[in-house]
């Protein structure tokens, strides 16, 4: 899957920026562990669910739609309380969606989000807002969140808190894989690890041509990266 596109020095700097209002000592917690859910944009969503089912093995199941925002989704368990989601247009919005989707070639991970059981205290540092969201499963509960953007997501991730009466994702999706690593590539690998370690995460971040997530799993197919 190809770097991560329009996510790029600029977001980490950003992302740097705001975090600086932390608190210095905030615990940091291995990429691996934080990890709630990567993305993975694709074009069209039953394409995208053929293709990772090639990849590894597993079929993605369809999760809903994200109302207003011209996607919905199909999900893969990732083990506890981690998954990966697919995200493709939705025609039944009519609407564009703001990653311009239709365009992708080939399923590209956008961003990853990173878990949070204090989301209220982490906005405070950063000096952001926490945005509620929602999304319809397919037999019709309504699953409740909240997430925080600490610039442009990316290397960066954004963090998600679930409501508590919400099932996790990673619960009822397709099982079989395991996330067995996260990786991180950067022109200036200094300035993203201390934008990934002012927001809690530890990461080694290798010099790469563009800024890029890497991500590992283990599958029923052997190892996968994506």
């Amino acid at each position: 899957m190809g770097p991560i596109q329009r996510r790029d020095v600029l977001g980490m700097l950003i992302a740097g920026a705001c975090a600086r209002r932390a608190t210095a000592a905030s615990t940091l917690r291995p990429a691996r562990e934080a990890v709630d859910h990567v993305v993975i944009g694709v074009a069209d969503l039953q394409r995208g669910i053929a293709q990772l089912e090639r990849l590894t093995g597993v079929r993605p199941a369809f999760g809903g739609s994200h109302p207003g925002r011209g996607t919905r989704n199909a999900l893969l368990s990732l083990g506890a309380r981690q998954y990966a989601e697919l995200i493709a247009p939705d025609p039944a919005q009519g609407i564009r969606d703001q990653y311009d989707l239709p365009s992708f070639a080939e399923p590209r991970l956008l961003m990853w989000a990173a878990s949070t059981a204090a989301i209220d205290v982490l906005a405070a540092q950063l000096e952001a807002r926490v945005e509620p969201g929602s999304r319809v499963r397919p037999d019709g509960r309504v699953l409740r969140w909240r997430s925080l953007a600490v610039g442009e997501p990316g290397l960066v991730p954004f963090f998600i808190q679930w409501d508590a009466e919400s099932v996790h994702p990673s619960e009822d999706a397709p099982k079989g894989c395991e996330l067995a690593a996260v990786g991180f590539e950067a022109p200036d690998p200094a300035v993203a690890t201390r934008a990934l370690a002012e927001v809690g995460i530890a990461a080694d971040v290798e010099l790469g041509a563009a800024a890029r997530v890497k991500v590992a799993l283990q599958t029923p197919q052997g190892r996968v990266e994506l």
